[in-house]
């Protein structure tokens, strides 16, 4: 939950998340943040850096600010998640073709999902980019079972075509790193990202 430190701080400026995620909302909800959501505008994700670590930083950035531009006070926090399997980034599968080729992909393997995060704080002009990484260890997986996970639509809207904390956490024989991180929002890491910022 969140600290008296943290608390004292959002009390004095209002956070803004720059997402439609629901993962996002609902962890912060969950740790007892008040908020409000301003949608980014669309960015093109393929205009970016291939390199992992700079290609989530730089679209948190970017997102965080698309929303800065747009209102006058707050403290603004982009983000973005990345499967990163052999060096490739998996990213939403655009149906459910491509969701089957990429959970074929992951069975019985590791990948690493990364979670870029941006912070501007609107009252110093700060800007404060970091990341966090986890370590996913797939099970294997049969062809049934992948099909039958693409079947109730879960994967669609998700990075690597899985949702770790929904119906997809039986493709996980176990993770190294944060949980929270995969799900879309590393809260340790957030948390020391406000201190910083303020």
């Amino acid at each position: 939950m969140m600290s008296s430190e943290i608390f004292s701080i959002l009390k004095k400026v209002k956070l803004i998340l720059a997402s439609s995620s629901p993962r996002r909302k609902e962890i912060l909800e969950k740790e007892g943040f008040e908020f409000e959501i301003i949608l980014p505008d669309n960015i093109d994700e393929n205009k970016v850096s291939l390199d992992p670590v700079n290609h989530v930083l730089e679209l948190s950035r970017k997102k965080a600010e698309s929303v800065a531009k747009r209102t006058d006070e707050g403290l603004i926090l982009g983000a973005d998640t990345i499967v990163v399997l052999d060096g490739e980034i998996l990213g939403k599968p655009k149906d459910e073709k491509e969701a089957q080729v990429i959970l074929k992909k992951l069975g019985g393997k590791a990948h690493k999902v990364y979670t870029g995060l941006t912070l501007i704080n609107k009252s110093n002009d700060k800007i404060l980019s970091d990341y966090d990484c986890t370590k996913v260890f797939f099970n294997q997986l049969e062809d049934e079972d992948i099909s039958n996970y693409i079947a109730t639509g879960e994967p669609l809207d998700k990075a690597g075509a899985y949702g770790i904390q929904g119906m997809g956490s039986f493709l996980v024989h176990h993770i190294e790193g944060n949980l929270d991180n995969v799900i879309g929002l590393p809260m340790k890491k957030l948390k020391e990202m406000l201190k910083r910022i303020i």
